[in-house]
């Protein structure tokens, strides 16, 4: 009896897909996974959208810290950003260690002084989020 046989790939050509096959998009960085992190910051916070801000931005451990003056996360975000208007971040360099990074950013607003701060994350469950953020003793516009 015959059996129908399938043509062969040459092992090259075998071998050549399995290569590009691991060779596959593995999502973004770090760096562009903490830029965005920051960026939906910026934009929730522009929004007014507290509870993006404390349920996805925000680190768990940075929420029970806001938590501790009495008001839950919304209500003390809504009292520290009450006023703030056309807030604005531009992001510079970031330093990935492990599951913690810092990134260097301009803050401002309207009726402001701009600043230089760090801002603090964690990696929590695989996602960036904004553990601290530190005022710089520089204003912005002070130059260096």
């Amino acid at each position: 009896m015959l059996r129908p046989v399938a043509p062969r790939l040459p092992a090259v050509a075998l071998l050549a897909a399995l290569a590009l096959a691991g060779c596959g998009d593995s999502g973004p960085s770090d760096e562009q996974q903490i830029r965005t992190t920051l960026d939906q910051f910026a934009h929730a916070t522009a929004a007014q959208d507290y509870p993006a801000l404390c349920q996805r931005i925000l680190a768990p451990k940075l929420v029970d810290t806001l938590e501790q003056i009495g008001l839950p996360c919304e209500a003390a975000l809504h009292r520290g950003f009450e006023g703030v208007k056309q807030p604005q971040i531009s992001v510079g360099e970031v330093t990935v260690d492990g599951d913690s990074a810092k990134a260097q950013v301009r803050s401002s607003a309207e009726g402001q002084k701009p600043s230089q701060d760090t801002v603090e994350l964690d990696r929590v469950n695989g996602q960036w989020r904004i553990s601290s953020l530190t005022t710089g003793s520089q204003r912005a516009d002070q130059g260096p």
